[in-house]
């Protein structure tokens, strides 16, 4: 089964646009991501509708940060960029009248909706802050590490 990404290639590139010096274009992102400009544009643009992005048309254009890091949580950069489900696994189908299946798939509900509470809460708690910041700690440890 194949994987939905866009949560952590949004979340690279909001990092790299927070660290820029002017506005990424749409073609230049697509370069780091290795996809289209197109795919870019249409992914972008749900974080510029809530507001975490914004982008400028014409020569020296492009995307750029609308807030600070500190006020965009990983929940909420999946939520904008129309991120699946968190869970896809579920039940196959509902049959009221075998009671075996009727349990099963209530443990099975139930686990989910605990994992999904779990992931939801600890998505909610990092911000892309936070993320920054652990960046920093690597470059600078990295940095610390080339001087010895």
């Amino acid at each position: 089964m194949r994987t939905d990404s866009r949560l952590s290639r949004m979340l690279h590139v909001l990092l790299h646009m927070a660290r820029a010096d002017q506005p990424m274009t749409s073609e230049e992102i697509a370069r780091m991501l290795g996809t289209n400009a197109a795919v870019v544009r249409r992914t972008m643009a749900g974080l510029r509708k809530v507001g975490y992005v914004q982008s400028d048309k014409g020569h020296h254009g492009g995307w750029r940060m609308a807030r600070g890091l500190d006020s965009i949580t990983l929940l909420d950069v999946h939520r904008a960029v129309g991120g699946p489900r968190i869970f896809a696994i579920g039940a196959d189908r509902e049959n009221p009248d075998c009671a075996v299946e009727r349990v099963v798939n209530d443990a099975i509900a139930d686990a989910l909706r605990q994992a999904e509470a779990l992931l939801v809460q600890r998505l909610g708690a990092v911000t892309l802050a936070d993320l920054s910041g652990q960046f920093d700690a690597l470059c600078r440890a990295a940095a610390g590490a080339g001087h010895r």
